[in-house]
């Protein structure tokens, strides 16, 4: 299934839907402000919360956690050295590690489970501006899939504004 998801979430009060390749609202990002640190929640179309994600306040490289019920269910992280790539890493509890590669600036990369694509990311599928495409394989967990290209976009821009 293809998501299309808005990019550039300059402002943690930001509000806006995930839709599907038709235009139907399948998820919200609820940015919530006045926290210590960036967090979001994804609820589904009915507003039930799907998942969490918080940045982490102290880290060797951008972190962030997607919770669920309170527990971390994945922690995303940038690669410390990654010369011919972007590259991003994604551990999951009782799965493993999960690999982002490509060019996470131009959002053109794959999410990757033991070398297999598991997910796309692209902004070349749409023309809107500001936006970009999630093609998720059949059977993954498509919200945390879509929580982990949010994650990425997050890291991407914390960066740009340090350099």
């Amino acid at each position: 299934m293809r998501y299309l998801v808005r990019e550039r979430l300059f402002s943690i009060s930001d509000d806006f839907w995930v839709t599907d390749e038709h235009g139907n609202k399948v998820f919200l990002v609820d940015g919530k402000a006045l926290r210590l640190r960036d967090t979001f929640e994804l609820k589904d179309a009915s507003g039930a919360i799907l998942a969490t994600i918080r940045k982490r306040f102290l880290s060797f490289t951008d972190t962030l956690d997607i919770e669920h019920d309170d527990e971390v269910v994945a922690t995303v992280h940038k690669a410390v050295f990654s010369l011919l790539h972007h590259r991003a890493y994604v551990d999951i509890p009782g799965r493993g590690r999960l690999e982002a590669v490509g060019n996470i600036i131009d959002k053109d990369f794959e999410i990757r489970d033991d070398g297999q694509v598991i997910a796309q990311v692209s902004r070349s599928w749409f023309r809107i501006r500001d936006t970009y495409g999630v093609d998720i394989a059949p059977g993954e967990n498509e919200a945390l899939i879509i929580c982990i290209a949010i994650c990425l976009d997050r890291i991407h821009h914390a960066g740009e504004r340090r350099d």
